[in-house]
């Protein structure tokens, strides 16, 4: 059973001016595994932002914010996104569906949480 679908679009350009600005916005918002993962990429901050939108359509599916670093997109040897959730907290779904994408501009994500 879906008990909660979120989606979020953001301007990658938003992302770069926020990480430019404030390199400590980095640590605050993503994992050390999302930080390694986009690290020597060539479109860096299109990945980063495709992460960011998959926190916000995260909280938008579950309803209600977490820290930042409780949700993490890590990818399958496949390539395929998947949504790793740090909190200890009970956040009342079994399973979780991700999926990402990102173009030179825009970074989008879609998030379903089932039961």
């Amino acid at each position: 059973m879906i008990i909660g679908i979120g989606i979020d679009i953001i301007e990658v350009a938003r992302v770069q001016r926020a990480v430019e600005r404030n390199p400590r916005f980095v640590d605050r918002v993503f994992t050390p595994g999302e930080i390694a993962y986009t690290e020597g990429k060539k479109s860096r901050f299109q990945h980063l932002a495709a992460r960011f939108a998959a926190k916000e359509a995260f909280f938008k599916a579950i309803g209600r914010r977490l820290h930042w670093t409780d949700i993490e997109t890590a990818n399958l040897l496949s390539g395929q996104p998947q949504l790793i959730v740090h909190s200890t907290e009970e956040l009342g779904f079994t399973r979780s569906h991700v999926s990402i994408s990102h173009l030179a501009d825009y970074a989008l994500a879609v998030v379903i949480l089932e039961k």
